[in-house]
Protein backbone atom coordinates (compact mmCIF):
# COMPACT_ATOMS: atom_id res chain seq x y z
CA UNK A 1 0.00 0.00 0.00
CA UNK A 2 0.97 3.45 -0.81
CA UNK A 3 2.12 6.05 2.03
CA UNK A 4 -0.15 8.98 1.70
CA UNK A 5 1.74 12.32 0.68
CA UNK A 6 2.15 15.30 2.50
CA UNK A 7 0.00 17.89 2.08
CA UNK A 8 1.48 20.58 -0.09
CA UNK A 9 2.74 23.70 1.16
CA UNK A 10 0.52 27.00 0.39
CA UNK A 11 3.54 29.16 -0.25
CA UNK A 12 5.34 27.26 -2.83
CA UNK A 13 4.27 28.65 -5.84
CA UNK A 14 4.54 30.78 -8.98
CA UNK A 15 2.22 32.80 -10.93
CA UNK A 16 2.41 32.86 -15.27
CA UNK A 17 1.00 34.80 -17.20
CA UNK A 18 1.01 33.82 -20.63
CA UNK A 19 3.33 30.75 -19.65
CA UNK A 20 5.79 33.82 -18.64
CA UNK A 21 6.68 34.26 -14.45
CA UNK A 22 6.50 38.04 -13.66
CA UNK A 23 7.87 38.45 -10.90
CA UNK A 24 6.94 37.11 -7.23
CA UNK A 25 3.43 37.11 -5.76
CA UNK A 26 2.64 36.87 -1.90
CA UNK A 27 -0.80 35.58 -2.34
CA UNK A 28 -3.40 33.75 -4.20
CA UNK A 29 -6.72 34.17 -3.17
CA UNK A 30 -10.58 33.24 -5.14
CA UNK A 31 -9.52 29.98 -6.93
CA UNK A 32 -12.75 28.67 -6.57
CA UNK A 33 -15.54 26.84 -8.30
CA UNK A 34 -19.58 26.62 -7.18
CA UNK A 35 -21.85 24.19 -9.67
CA UNK A 36 -25.42 25.31 -8.69
CA UNK A 37 -28.10 24.08 -8.40
CA UNK A 38 -31.34 24.35 -9.30
CA UNK A 39 -34.80 22.61 -6.91
CA UNK A 40 -37.36 21.21 -8.64
CA UNK A 41 -40.67 20.46 -6.89
CA UNK A 42 -42.92 17.66 -8.75
CA UNK A 43 -46.21 17.78 -8.33
CA UNK A 44 -47.97 15.22 -5.76
CA UNK A 45 -44.18 14.43 -4.18
CA UNK A 46 -44.03 16.02 -1.21
CA UNK A 47 -40.99 14.00 0.52
CA UNK A 48 -38.17 15.44 -1.39
CA UNK A 49 -37.05 17.84 -3.88
CA UNK A 50 -35.82 17.40 -7.18
CA UNK A 51 -32.05 18.92 -7.27
CA UNK A 52 -30.50 19.41 -10.23
CA UNK A 53 -27.01 20.47 -11.24
CA UNK A 54 -26.78 23.92 -13.09
CA UNK A 55 -23.70 26.13 -14.41
CA UNK A 56 -21.09 26.48 -12.75
CA UNK A 57 -19.06 29.80 -11.29
CA UNK A 58 -16.32 31.00 -10.54
CA UNK A 59 -14.98 33.35 -8.25
CA UNK A 60 -13.15 36.16 -9.51
CA UNK A 61 -8.93 35.53 -9.04
CA UNK A 62 -6.76 38.04 -6.71
CA UNK A 63 -3.14 38.29 -7.08
CA UNK A 64 -0.95 40.46 -4.21
CA UNK A 65 2.15 41.35 -4.41
CA UNK A 66 5.47 43.68 -3.89
CA UNK A 67 5.13 46.51 -6.74
CA UNK A 68 8.07 45.67 -8.85
CA UNK A 69 7.20 47.12 -12.16
CA UNK A 70 4.12 48.58 -14.31
CA UNK A 71 2.97 45.27 -15.63
CA UNK A 72 -0.59 44.55 -13.56
CA UNK A 73 -1.56 48.27 -12.97
CA UNK A 74 -0.78 49.17 -16.90
CA UNK A 75 -2.66 46.27 -17.92
CA UNK A 76 -5.62 47.02 -15.52
CA UNK A 77 -5.22 50.68 -17.09
CA UNK A 78 -5.65 49.43 -20.61
CA UNK A 79 -8.88 47.44 -19.46
CA UNK A 80 -10.18 50.80 -18.17
CA UNK A 81 -9.54 52.46 -21.59
CA UNK A 82 -12.07 50.06 -23.15
CA UNK A 83 -8.69 47.38 -23.95
CA UNK A 84 -9.57 44.18 -22.58
CA UNK A 85 -6.57 41.77 -22.94
CA UNK A 86 -7.61 38.30 -22.13
CA UNK A 87 -4.61 36.21 -20.80
CA UNK A 88 -4.37 33.23 -19.36
CA UNK A 89 -3.08 32.91 -15.86
CA UNK A 90 -0.88 29.29 -14.17
CA UNK A 91 -0.31 29.10 -10.13
CA UNK A 92 1.79 26.60 -10.25
CA UNK A 93 2.43 24.79 -6.96
CA UNK A 94 5.89 22.82 -6.06
CA UNK A 95 7.16 20.97 -3.68
CA UNK A 96 9.83 20.97 -1.35
CA UNK A 97 12.48 20.18 -4.15
CA UNK A 98 10.76 23.13 -6.78
CA UNK A 99 9.20 20.16 -8.35
CA UNK A 100 6.05 21.04 -10.19
CA UNK A 101 2.99 18.98 -7.97
CA UNK A 102 -0.03 20.92 -9.04
CA UNK A 103 -1.13 23.44 -11.86
CA UNK A 104 -4.65 25.91 -12.45
CA UNK A 105 -5.23 27.27 -15.45
CA UNK A 106 -6.80 30.47 -15.04
CA UNK A 107 -8.42 31.13 -18.94
CA UNK A 108 -9.21 33.86 -20.41
CA UNK A 109 -8.35 36.84 -17.50
CA UNK A 110 -8.55 40.40 -17.30
CA UNK A 111 -8.03 42.65 -14.44
CA UNK A 112 -11.40 44.16 -13.00
CA UNK A 113 -9.47 45.90 -9.84
CA UNK A 114 -6.37 47.02 -9.17
CA UNK A 115 -5.41 48.63 -5.82
CA UNK A 116 -2.41 49.80 -3.64
CA UNK A 117 -1.28 50.34 -0.16
CA UNK A 118 -1.88 53.62 1.01
CA UNK A 119 1.53 55.82 1.27
CA UNK A 120 2.92 56.63 4.66
CA UNK A 121 6.34 58.49 5.19
CA UNK A 122 6.65 57.66 8.49
CA UNK A 123 6.75 53.30 7.69
CA UNK A 124 8.97 51.43 6.37
CA UNK A 125 6.65 48.51 5.05
CA UNK A 126 6.49 47.59 1.17
CA UNK A 127 4.13 48.71 -1.33
CA UNK A 128 2.17 46.12 -2.02
CA UNK A 129 -0.39 45.72 -5.38
CA UNK A 130 -3.40 44.01 -5.67
CA UNK A 131 -5.06 42.52 -8.67
CA UNK A 132 -8.70 40.98 -9.15
CA UNK A 133 -9.24 39.36 -12.42
CA UNK A 134 -12.32 38.00 -13.75
CA UNK A 135 -12.15 35.04 -16.01
CA UNK A 136 -13.87 32.54 -17.89
CA UNK A 137 -12.82 29.41 -15.58
CA UNK A 138 -10.45 27.89 -13.57
CA UNK A 139 -9.01 23.96 -14.44
CA UNK A 140 -6.79 21.76 -13.25
CA UNK A 141 -3.75 21.81 -16.11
Amino acid sequence: MRAPADPFMNFRFVVEFDHIQRGGFNKVKGVSRELKVEIYHEGGENTYEHKLASNTTYGNLVLERGLTDDFLSGWNQDAGDGEIQRRDITIVMRDGEANEVWRWLVAGAFPVKWSGTDLDGSSAQILVESVEFAHHGIRKG
